[in-house]
């Protein structure tokens, strides 16, 4: 659930975008460390409002492992990995405009989602009901080793990770355990609605020609019928809750690569790279429960 926040919260808050490569570069030195501090107030304020929202009903134990890489059927671990990702390649980005050198940017960079997710575990590892996930730590590494391999071998990200999300049907059955009737409540505590996708350029990858960069295929990965992290529990709140068939839900889908869309307009190549993190809902094959059926548009 804390990783539905800080997906949220990197793609608002650590956008490249929202930087000035011209005035980046006339005074280098100065705006590299108004960057490193922003940053740390950043990460500091995240950490502190993961501390009182989520852990202010938890006991503090001693330090512990937790095991959950069953949970929510992985859907948290490519949670893990797509954040890890995004946060590297927005580091990465950011090294560039600093006039930094692609070794550096790489290294220290391209690390920044490893960096970042780090500390979160220390914090889980001190609390009941949590605790330091191994495989967390995984996720995190492969989101940031994905984005500095694919940038140090071809140059580009070939293949990009992008995440989609929509209100699922399982929260109004869950009575308050799948977070509350509104959107943004179900988005930090609804797994079901999440659906994380890998696309790529068929004209790039294929090298076909006569289709543009920016038409792209999608293949994606979901679950749903989960409500509760191994299995589904049958009341909360104190009341019941319907039975519900876990199972994993695979896509293919057309997607639209934004930052490849030329554009002479300064805030749409900022909009269009924004959207380039995201999905954009177009017709889709599903493949769940043995079947295969069509979606006009996928959210």
């Amino acid at each position: 659930m804390k990783k539905k926040f800080l997906i949220f919260f990197s793609i608002i808050l650590i956008n490249h975008n929202l930087f000035s490569v011209d005035s980046i570069k006339n005074n280098v030195d100065k705006n590299f460390y108004k960057f490193l501090l922003v940053e740390g107030a950043t990460l500091t304020g995240a950490m502190s409002y993961l501390k009182y929202e989520w852990y202010s009903d938890k006991k503090r134990v001693p330090f512990h492992f937790y095991n959950d890489f069953k949970g929510w059927n992985q859907i948290d671990k490519f949670g893990h990995f797509y954040a890890s990702y995004l946060e590297s390649n927005v580091g990465y980005s950011l090294m560039k405009k600093f006039n930094f050198s692609e070794k550096q940017s790489l290294i220290f960079g391209g690390s920044q989602g490893f960096i970042l997710e780090t500390p979160i575990e220390f914090f889980d590892a001190y609390y009941e009901g949590w605790g330091f996930s191994m495989t967390d730590m995984v996720a995190n590494a492969l989101g940031s080793s994905f984005f500095i391999i694919q940038q140090r071998i071809f140059g580009e990200q070939l293949l990009r990770p992008k995440l989609s999300f929509s209100r699922s049907i399982y929260s109004k059955d869950a009575n308050g355990y799948l977070g509350k009737n509104n959107f943004l409540s179900q988005f930090i505590y609804d797994y079901n609605g999440y659906t994380y996708w890998f696309s790529f350029s068929p004209s790039k990858i294929f090298k076909i020609k006569k289709i543009p960069e920016w038409i792209n295929l999608s293949f994606g990965y979901g679950a749903n019928g989960m409500i509760g992290e191994f299995s589904n529990i049958s009341t909360y709140n104190g009341k019941n809750i319907p039975y519900h068939e876990r199972y994993r839900q695979y896509y293919l889908s057309l997607d639209i690569d934004f930052s490849k869309i030329k554009s002479k307009s300064k805030v749409l190549k900022k909009i269009f790279n924004a959207l380039s993190y995201i999905k954009i809902p177009l017709p889709t094959i599903e493949i769940s429960n043995k079947k295969i059926r069509g979606h006009y548009f996928y959210f």
